[in-house]
């Protein structure tokens, strides 16, 4: 297809670059184009200002999870409150062959528009289930149609993040040390920032993130690589050269011990503590048996902190422990911000008071808009119950928890945005009230979801099945 020089000048006016970078008025074009092609035919229709719900969820959980951890709300509300389309989005979206046809009242509607509709969600840090909403969007349908792209890039991969770090956390144990060291191995450097901050928020300590640490109000934390070990040891004589250059400007940093011999290195650094000539509050293990080399290091250095790091995950956590290693925290990077993704979708369920389901094979979802109720016995869960949101659910049984909240009205937020520290505290506290079964690693067994008896007649009454 042959660009225009109309179509040149319109994208350099909007900031073309070969690094692609992002800013966050670029985020109203990070889209599918269906997304904003289906708003132009709504336009045409003369239907995009019905009314229409919209929920976000997953049909399922990752294989081996027995729960998620909900996360990314933050960067959905502010996205929805600051979405406009500028005079040279528009004219970028103009010069695409595709919108040829489009009608102009849709070009007026962008260039007017902004997010006017109303969310409710669950609050970051809660623990979900299949087939409960994260959020529900509603808003006139045009823009509860062209907002789906960034809730669901946003929301599933922070809540994979989550949902890890809230597992690691629970597994490793409340006194471990949990770093988060993934930026390198993230799928985007955007996505490394999300990652750090939807790891500490479900639960890790910290980020060796730089840029992360540091907008979010935070200390970076971090040791040292092998290729500094290296260098120095080679321009300068030995391995210790390297221990005492890197404590002359970081005094008490972790130092990196297994670049040759981990024992001899530990040995070593153990006679200097004693003789008063290094004070070195913690070393880091990257490599080698974790099990016997931290037993080994605790034995020459029984004061100071053992870190291990090098593809951990909660398996590992979990082995290490059960093997006896002397691990006091660790640092984790490719399988905290990779692994098998969040499968959230953003499907329409009411539109203009009517309760509508999408019907196909293996992809049913349930109509109208909806409330999941929690159940608690003795500060533990029970069950879930999801139900129509307009049903007196709650009048029949007050006992239950309803967890999807309002939080945004009319296009604006209801409360500022919380914490990382409240975040955190609600993540602890969602998954240490999980039973057992859905928290353990090996084969956990997900939340039954009881649903109303007034969704499952709507549902029987709309099916064209």
């Amino acid at each position: 297809m042959t660009m225009t020089p109309e179509a040149f000048t319109a994208l350099n006016e909007i900031g073309e670059d070969q690094e692609l970078t992002l800013t966050a008025s670029d985020y109203s074009l990070l889209t599918d184009l269906y997304e904003l092609t289906m708003a132009a035919c709504y336009v045409g229709e003369h239907i995009e200002e019905r009314w229409a719900s919209f929920e976000l969820f997953t049909r399922k959980l990752p294989e081996g999870f027995g729960y998620l951890i909900a996360m990314g709300l933050a960067q959905a509300l502010d996205f929805l409150e600051k979405l406009q389309f500028t005079p040279q989005q528009i004219d970028a979206l103009k010069s695409c062959e595709m919108f040829a046809h489009a009608p102009e009242q849709f070009w007026t509607l962008l260039a007017e528009g902004r997010f006017t509709g109303n969310v409710w969600a669950v609050l970051e840090g809660t623990a979900v289930f299949a087939n409960e909403p994260l959020l529900r969007v509603e808003a006139p349908l045009w823009q509860a149609q062209i907002v789906e792209t960034f809730l669901l890039n946003t929301l599933n991969y922070q809540t994979l993040i989550a949902t890890r770090a809230a597992r690691m956390r629970d597994i490793a144990g409340p006194q471990a040390k949990l770093l988060e060291f993934g930026t390198r191995r993230a799928f985007s450097p955007q996505a490394s920032v999300w990652a750090a901050r939807a790891a500490i928020a479900g639960g890790l300590d910290s980020t060796s993130n730089v840029l992360a640490a540091l907008k979010l109000g935070r200390q970076p934390s971090g040791t040292m690589a092998h290729s500094l070990v290296m260098a120095i040891a080679t321009l300068e004589g030995e391995e210790d050269d390297a221990f005492a250059a890197f404590q002359r400007y970081f005094p008490g940093a972790t130092l990196l011990i297994d670049t040759y011999d981990t024992v001899a290195a530990a040995r070593r650094i153990g006679e200097k503590m004693k003789q008063g000539e290094m004070n070195c509050q913690g070393v880091r293990l990257d490599s080698g048996d974790l099990v016997k080399l931290s037993q080994q290091v605790r034995s020459l250095l029984p004061d100071i902190n053992i870190f291990a790091s090098g593809d951990i995950d909660e398996w590992e956590i979990a082995r290490l422990k059960a093997e006896g290693a002397e691990i006091d925290g660790y640092g984790i990077g490719t399988k905290l911000v990779s692994g098998t993704p969040v499968n959230g979708v953003y499907k329409l369920v009411e539109i203009d008071s009517y309760p509508v389901m999408k019907e196909s094979s293996g992809k049913v979802t349930y109509p109208g808009r909806k409330q999941i109720y929690r159940q608690f016995q003795q500060d533990k869960m029970q069950s879930d119950y999801l139900a129509l949101f307009d049903e007196n659910y709650q009048g029949s049984y007050p006992h239950l928890l309803p967890l999807m909240q309002l939080v945004m009205q009319q296009g604006k937020r209801l409360q500022p945005p919380e914490t990382l520290e409240e975040i955190a505290q609600r993540t602890a506290a969602s998954v240490a009230a999980l039973p057992a079964e859905i928290r353990r690693l090996d084969q956990p067994i997900s939340s039954p979801l009881q649903v109303s008896q007034a969704l499952q007649q709507l549902t029987e009454k709309i099916s064209h099945h």
